[in-house]
């Protein structure tokens, strides 16, 4: 795995480091061992997956409260997607940044997400299928959002969403 650290303190892509033959390639796609001697929390304790039908649809932005932020590693394993992040950290020298990043069936890359940061994304092309490795269990109580088009932000979207959820619609503007 290839680790590359983004503009935001402790977010990562991580590329598949494939080793390739006459019938295509091997690569880890997930690795504990890793993972910690790269200092990310390796502690899984759910998969999600996601599929949306239309090119153009948003989902997000969304976090989990405290005491049960998440980290998440993200990869779209059909499609594309544009994939947003934001650094909710008050702490964090990046606070209020966002970082996106394009993950595709054919690129191979995964965004590492720490806890207390926003997470999102739109579609760049039909039927595009995401999966989650989370590090905490969903907690319905628990869960915000922030407006995918929030100004404080100013998101640079590829594209306009066509599909947003109601409930992702009506996330409210960040506030501290």
């Amino acid at each position: 795995m290839i680790f590359t650290e983004t503009k935001l303190k402790g977010a990562f892509v991580i590329e598949v480091q494939k080793i390739q033959d006459e019938r295509g390639f091997f690569g880890r796609s997930w690795c504990a061992n890793e993972m910690k001697e790269h200092g990310l929390n390796a502690e899984v304790r759910q998969a999600n997956t996601s599929l949306s039908k239309q090119k153009g649809t948003l989902r997000g932005m969304h976090f989990q409260r405290d005491p049960y932020q998440e980290t998440k590693l993200i990869r779209c394993t059909h499609g594309k997607i544009y994939d947003v992040i934001i650094d909710l950290r008050p702490r964090s020298e990046t606070y209020r940044q966002w970082f996106g990043v394009e993950l595709s069936r054919d690129n191979y890359k995964m965004l590492y997400v720490p806890e207390d940061f926003a997470h999102g994304f739109i579609t760049l092309e039909d039927d595009s299928e995401v999966t989650y490795l989370v590090t905490q269990f969903y907690t319905p109580g628990a869960e915000g959002g922030i407006r995918w088009n929030d100004p404080l932000f100013a998101i640079d979207w590829p594209a306009e969403p066509v599909v947003i959820s109601e409930k992702d619609g009506a996330h409210p503007d960040y506030k501290d």
